[in-house]
């Protein structure tokens, strides 16, 4: 079973435009398409869609919009009353696959629902395989909560606690990459990756794989278990102590790049819970997230809609550098190499 907990979770909706986007201009959509959504809740979507067993947890209240999104689409949940109502979220759409991204900040949670909500987690881990920790975090939520989290999993359950996944952003993904228990999968885009190491930027990452894999084996050397990076249309990479691959599927149209990423993530889990090695791993990832691009709004695919064997998996050579701590929190660069 795979165990997903988005502390934030919203109403997606996606306004697709049959034109740029043009601002100050009055547009019409083509279509406009509302779902459940959360990264976490996205994992789960695309994990229930291919038939793997799979809990949200998520803070809201029974009657929340977001909570009947995930009944009727048949997303198995425990939620945490909160009192106020989840955010909404909206993404425009261009003919081009260019996505513009509105993300309301969410309800505050009390220190008390904050409580109660790692609680829940801990309690649903229980003979759970995997943990997935993504997305942002509500107002009143610290920067160290996925770290917390972690810690309380791990410490409830020693060596049957699930692997823990944590897929975030800025300061929350910061913390949980330095953080002690480290996880065991990262999955940051490119310019996250940058953000994290201090190496390159989003786009240089992109397009350079051997400088994304070195980003990567600094996350590695800090002690993640392994880094899933997605590169947008350039693909993705997976990066463990064992060894290094890129990744590559054929061009799709895009549609969409909403849940692309959470997408990736899930196939990534789904090989992996099926016993699969590495690369195949990332395979599957970058099939999902390239499928999840060619359909609307925030749509996830199922396995079936996938094309693994169209994906190219390419072995990096890369290094294992010495770090330090940098004085912003981010994982400085390399000191020195350990070749793998």
């Amino acid at each position: 079973m795979i165990l997903t907990l988005t502390a934030n979770p919203s109403i997606d909706r996606t306004v697709e435009l049959t034109e740029p986007l043009a601002r100050g201009a009055v547009q019409r959509a083509a279509r406009v398409v509302q779902e459940a959504g959360g990264k976490g809740v996205n994992v789960s979507r695309a994990l229930a869609m291919s038939g793997t067993r799979t809990l949200a947890v998520l803070p809201g209240d029974d009657d929340d919009p977001v909570l009947a999104g995930l009944s009727a689409v048949g997303v198995p949940f425990r939620n945490l009353p909160v009192g106020a109502g989840l955010r909404t979220n909206t993404a425009i759409t261009e003919p081009d696959g260019t996505t513009t991204k509105i993300n309301e900040p969410g309800p505050e949670l009390s220190s008390g629902l904050i409580d109660r909500l790692v609680a829940v987690v801990v309690e649903e881990s229980d003979g759970a395989d995997w943990l997935v920790l993504a997305g942002s975090l509500p107002p009143g939520v610290p920067a160290t909560f996925y770290t917390t989290v972690t810690a309380a999993v791990r410490e409830a359950y020693g060596l049957s606690a699930p692997l823990i996944a944590i897929d975030s952003s800025g300061e929350p993904l910061i913390e949980a990459a330095a953080g002690v228990p480290a996880p065991d999968l990262l999955k940051p885009n490119a310019e996250e990756l940058s953000e994290l190491t201090g190496i390159g930027t989003g786009d240089e990452l992109e397009h350079d794989h051997e400088l994304a894999a070195k980003a990567c084996a600094v996350l590695i050397t800090a002690g993640v278990g392994a880094v899933l990076a997605t590169l947008g249309s350039k693909g993705a990479l997976l990066v463990t102590n064992a060894g290094a691959w890129h990744a590559v599927h054929p061009p799709v149209t895009a549609r969409s790049t909403v849940g692309a990423g959470d997408s990736a993530l899930a196939g990534y889990l789904l090989a992996h819970s099926a016993g699969e090695l590495p690369e195949n791993c990332l395979r599957q990832a970058v099939a999902h997230g390239s499928a999840a691009a060619a359909l609307p709004g925030s749509t996830v695919p199922s396995l079936d809609r996938t094309t693994p064997a169209a994906v190219t998996v390419t072995p990096l050579m890369v290094t294992l550098p010495v770090i330090e701590p940098s004085a912003t929190g981010s994982i400085a660069g390399p000191k020195a190499q350990e070749e793998f």
